[in-house]
């Protein structure tokens, strides 16, 4: 049980960030883009802080910290499963393509790619099925995490469950009222919580820990991130349970798991955002320019963070709190290490500052999740084909509604969900799974329709919510290659099937998103009206900067890590690969921004190509500064 000034702290943190989301949900309630997207207003380094508190969750906390107990060092590798270094995909080329749409949720974009065909709108009810899923299931995350943790703090003798029914009630009050407005302010708050709470457990552990305790307490290997094809961690004489948990997590073989992870990662990356609330961040920036921008300053103000108190608390554990998990036996939930050393080390005022910021990592995260769920039911359901005109009050209150529907719904789930490692891994493998192959095909592949969209994203969220159900042992991550071959032989077969896209759709897309990728038969077309149309020759440059930006972040999330811990050469290295890194990004990503992110479609586009594909007249075959035709 926590003392009385801790617990003051925490209550009057909830007190303020629920009063400071209520006084602003004022400006949320004007209309439907200032309900979901603050009305485009908000400066990108704003919404970078916000993206970047909603992803420091205290569930996903909670997650890393056992990893990084078990694992040490090549624990920065295992996030790669989600994949975290999607925002460096988002950074180089991805936000950029996405924000150029100018639409307000990602199943909207699908009529940017497909236009308004049957196949269209199949597209577009199926990606708003998967949102829908997803949020669920992000949701139950969120509520298994939560209610572990309360229920180690708080003096009431009440169950996980309930607990995370009432915090995430409170959470949902100012979230569901106050929209995006009240969700970024909300957060930009949390984070300033967040960053002193991480800051100070950091610098306590590298006070008081010295390299040779921690070094008494990890297995040889612990303290370096490379690996061979074994994982070589033996924890025997040390904590023996950690040597089944590594068994049970199947990375024995880590070579064999890196190289899923990286082929997973690299196709769930290239595929864009998901339609979450990181995808809603970037349509909510005021250009293309600043959505690539917010991606970077993500990586930037999350990490460090993050990671020193995930450093600091797994380096507590490992000294002071590895014999009680010892004398835990065979038994030891890892997940719990993160509250249990909180209630054991640390001291009074300091634990109150701590969970507030835990509760504020777990309000940003959850907040922003249940906002992008009306999105989708509201503006991608009921305004587009049930109710088109109705007015702006009417689509906020059933915003407000619908994000109350989707929280009891997701309390049911989380109820039924067993652990966290659990809904993680269901989450980032299976599911994503059947997101991955149309979401790649979308942006690469011209001949992929709404028709085959549709059948790849049905064919792959059905497998993966089959498939782990009929092969219980398979584990999730082994589940992805199946799951995504399933949805990619939809996204062909249902492409190849049926027709073509119309051209003008088609030219419309290439011309305003600008992709690279397999558009040359498009581009052809593009270039008979506007025979100076230059196409995307960037796929190189972007290539480049992703590889760069991979090792950028990879040195970020290292450099805490080694500071805390005091691994002086390994932290003198990181901190020369971030600087060199990012004088290399400064120049070839950063000085290029202007010219990767310009919009290119002409403003007389919809004059002069005729929506019924037919030839161009004579007259436009001369060139692109032609006078405009009717059509």
């Amino acid at each position: 049980m926590i003392s009385t000034i801790d617990l003051g702290i925490i209550i009057g943190y909830f007190i303020l960030a629920i009063t400071l989301g209520i006084v602003v949900s004022r400006r949320a309630t004007r209309n439907m883009n200032s309900y979901f997207l603050g009305n485009n207003s908000l400066p990108w380094w704003i919404l970078g802080i916000s993206d970047a508190s909603g992803m420091f969750d205290i569930t996903g906390t909670m997650w890393l910290v056992y990893v990084l107990f078990v694992y040490g060092f090549k624990s920065v590798w295992l996030p790669w499963i989600w994949p975290t270094f999607n925002q460096i995909f988002l950074m180089a080329f991805l936000s950029i393509w996405l924000r150029k749409s100018n639409v307000m949720t990602g199943a909207q974009w699908i009529k940017t790619r497909f236009g308004t065909s049957t196949g269209a709108n199949l597209s577009h009810i199926s990606v708003v099925i998967f949102a829908l899923v997803s949020v669920i299931g992000f949701i139950a995350y969120a509520f298994k995490g939560i209610g572990k943790f309360a229920a180690i703090f708080f003096p009431w003798h009440i169950s996980p469950d309930t607990y995370a029914i009432i915090l995430m009630s409170l959470t949902a009050v100012y979230a569901a009222k106050g929209g995006m407005f009240s969700v970024v302010i909300t957060e930009f708050l949390q984070f300033i919580v967040l960053t002193i709470a991480s800051l100070s457990i950091g610098f306590l552990a590298f006070a008081s820990i010295s390299p040779e305790q921690l070094r008494r307490m990890v297995p040889e290997g612990w303290l370096t991130p490379f690996f061979g094809w074994h994982l070589n961690l033996d924890w025997t004489g040390l904590i023996d349970a950690v040597n089944t948990k590594i068994s049970q997590d199947g990375y024995g073989l880590f070579g064999l798991f890196f190289m899923m992870v990286l082929f997973q990662g690299i196709l769930k990356s290239a595929a864009g955002p998901a339609p979450n609330y990181d995808m809603q961040r970037i349509l909510a920036t005021r250009s293309p320019k600043e959505a690539a921008k917010m991606n970077w300053f993500v990586n930037l103000v999350l990490i460090f963070p993050r990671y020193m108190m995930i450093s600091g608390i797994t380096v507590l554990a490992l000294v002071s709190f590895s014999p009680q998990l010892h004398a835990m036996g065979p038994n030891i939930d890892f997940e719990m290490i993160l509250p249990h050393i909180i209630k054991s080390v640390m001291p009074v005022g300091l634990v109150g500052l701590l969970l507030a910021g835990l509760m504020a990592a777990f309000m940003s995260n959850y907040a922003a999740t249940i906002n992008a769920a009306p999105a989708y039911v509201v503006n991608d359901i009921y305004k587009r084909f049930i109710n088109p005109n109705a007015g702006e009050k009417k689509y906020v209150t059933l915003s407000i509604i619908t994000t109350v529907a989707f929280v009891l719904i997701g309390f049911a789930f989380g109820v039924m969900v067993e652990s966290i490692n659990q809904v993680t891994l269901w989450i980032v493998s299976a599911l994503y799974g059947g997101y991955t192959a149309s979401n790649i095909l979308k942006w690469y592949w011209w001949r992929l329709n709404g028709y085959g969209y549709f059948w790849g994203m049905i064919s792959g969220i059905a497998a993966s919510m089959i498939l782990p159900a009929a092969i219980p042992s398979l584990p999730a991550i082994m589940a992805f290659p199946p799951i995504f071959f399933i949805s990619l032989t939809g996204c062909i077969l249902g492409s190849l099937l049926t027709e073509p896209e119309s051209d003008f759709v088609l030219m419309k897309f290439y011309m305003q998103v600008r992709p690279w990728g397999f558009w040359n038969p498009v581009i052809n077309k593009v270039h008979r009206y506007y025979p100076d149309f230059e196409p995307n020759r960037n796929f190189k440059l972007d290539m480049f900067n992703v590889i760069v930006g991979m090792a950028w972040q990879t040195s970020l999330v290292i450099l805490p890590i080694a500071l805390v811990t005091k691994e002086y050469p390994t932290l003198i290295s990181v901190t020369v690969s971030v600087l060199l890194l990012s004088i290399i990004l400064k120049f070839s990503w950063w000085n290029n921004l202007d010219n990767l992110s310009k919009q290119t479609i002409p403003a007389d586009f919809d004059e002069r190509v005729p929506v019924n594909d037919a030839p161009p007249p004579a007259e436009i075959m001369t060139g692109a500064n032609t006078v405009s035709i009717s059509k």
